[in-house]
């Protein structure tokens, strides 16, 4: 079995230049660019064969610079019991998330939309599935004594597809609003769909 050049030898030299080259290709995002492996090289002052010994293509290097946001949760230990609240303290935090990575969350969707049918080699979806989901979820926990009816993943599936970087696209360039509407139109529409089902589940007990 072949082991990954980053783990042979020098590693934590290697990963000081692996984490050049990333900050380099970040940086380059944030300027509106989406670089390649020789300019994220020519940015970090490091050569370009060594640049490809760590990313052999364009893809490789952007999904590395892609945040890795592994949180269970978005809520705090002492988050009210309030679904509401809740749900609206996990969307704010989420928003930001969308504010501080735009241009990486950008050039994840760029990568998932010219994906091909197969998996990725190294087995990671571009747009990493389900966190957004779990937070909502996380949100929605209340719901499960006091609206036991409501399909809680269902409803967090739907506030999703509202709030997430795809929206946001849509929202800034095609709709023309500005980042801080996006974020406000994302929390009151994830507001409305709780209230939708929650009015729903009042007329089936009901």
């Amino acid at each position: 079995m072949e082991v990954p050049y980053e783990l042979t030898g020098r590693i934590r030299q290697k990963q000081r230049t692996r984490d050049a080259l990333v900050g380099a290709a970040r940086s380059l995002l944030e300027s509106g660019s989406t670089p390649t492996v020789e300019q994220a090289a020519d940015a970090a002052g490091i050569s370009r064969t060594t640049a490809y010994r760590y990313f052999p293509n364009q893809r490789e290097l952007l999904l590395a610079a892609i945040p890795a946001i592994d949180r269970p949760s978005l809520l705090e230990q002492d988050a009210p019991d309030d679904v509401h609240a809740r749900l609206d303290l996990v969307m704010a935090e989420q928003t930001e998330i969308l504010r501080k990575w735009e241009p990486q969350l950008r050039a994840a969707l760029r990568l998932s939309l010219d994906q091909e049918p197969q998996t990725p080699r190294d087995g990671r979806p571009v747009l990493r599935q389900g966190r957004a989901i779990a937070w909502i979820e996380d949100a929605l926990a209340p719901l499960a004594e006091s609206h036991p009816h409501i399909d809680r993943r269902r409803l967090a599936v739907a506030i999703r597809a509202g709030s997430g970087i795809e929206a946001w696209v849509w929202m800034v360039d095609i709709a023309s609003v500005s980042r801080t509407e996006a974020a406000a139109l994302m929390r009151e529409s994830a507001q409305a769909l709780l209230a939708a089902a929650l009015t729903r589940s009042g007329d089936r007990s009901g």
